[in-house]
């Protein structure tokens, strides 16, 4: 068994945005050698397959609103399955460290005296560049660049710092905004954001089904309509996005992503 995984351990991975050839070695050894797995509802399927028939799975997962386990009883399930003397490896979407609630579980098992650990994976926008053949960064246009989710509860507003996030020179990546697409851009073009700013819509990011979806910052509500509730989207809004960079496609290979631009 691997010598950092002794039993009654708990390991956060980052699960990376779905393909598993995304997944790191790390995450995949660490899957191998778990005893039971707590699972996220954006764990991609291909990398639930990677799991051991003899390891159990436990799903926990959370998507737009709707909720299998509280955050209390994920934490409970996890300090119990350790306490008991089985390694442990919660299973989260994208990167464990971003959105990803690890500091409640980790000081929830910390005083149970659970160690952990984590191990960090490939987040959404990173792979969503990575798809759409753009940089988060760009030299002279992109010096910034902002995670922000666009969660709230329901009927509140979101509690952004818009004048920063307004920021010319930056690139915005907007983590669960499909629902919250209309207020962000009426929010950022009032902050001083110029509505015709490039966005990128990438939806179901690095999966079969995916789809890269191009506008400006003022038809961004009108680019996230026809995606489904049940369908995982994040925003990445700057000059950034303009445009993809050459991209040579392997020979025999095809790409899996479409693009939409907003009506004039």
């Amino acid at each position: 068994m691997p010598h950092d995984f002794p039993h009654g351990m708990v390991w956060l991975v980052g699960a990376g945005p779905g393909d598993p050839d995304l997944l790191t070695r790390k995450a995949e050894r660490l899957i191998a050698a778990a005893d039971i797995v707590f699972y996220d509802a954006l764990v991609g399927p291909g990398v639930l397959d990677l799991i051991p028939a003899q390891v159990a799975r436990v799903p926990v997962g959370k998507r737009s609103g709707r909720h299998s386990k509280d955050q209390r009883s994920i934490n409970d399930l996890l300090a119990d399955a350790a306490l008991a003397g089985q390694r442990v490896v919660r299973l989260k979407g994208g990167d464990a460290s971003i959105f990803g609630r690890s500091t409640e579980e980790i000081e929830h098992l910390a005083a149970h005296g659970v160690a952990t650990r984590i191990c960090p994976g490939i987040t959404a926008a990173s792979a969503a560049a990575a798809s759409g053949g753009v940089s988060l960064t760009l030299r002279g246009l992109a010096r910034k660049l902002t995670f922000v989710t666009a969660h709230a509860r329901a009927g509140e507003a979101l509690d952004l710092d818009w004048q920063t996030l307004a920021a010319a020179d930056a690139t915005l990546a907007v983590y669960m905004g499909r629902a919250a697409a209309l207020e962000v851009a009426r929010e950022l073009i009032a902050a001083g954001r110029a509505a015709d700013t490039p966005v990128m819509v990438a939806v179901n990011v690095s999966l079969p089904t995916e789809r890269i979806i191009r506008g400006r910052l003022s038809a961004l509500a009108f680019l996230v309509d026809a995606i489904s509730d049940s369908d995982p989207a994040l925003l990445l809004i700057g000059e950034a996005v303009a445009a993809p960079m050459p991209v040579a496609a392997q020979p025999g290979t095809a790409t899996r992503s479409t693009c939409v631009t907003s009506p004039a």
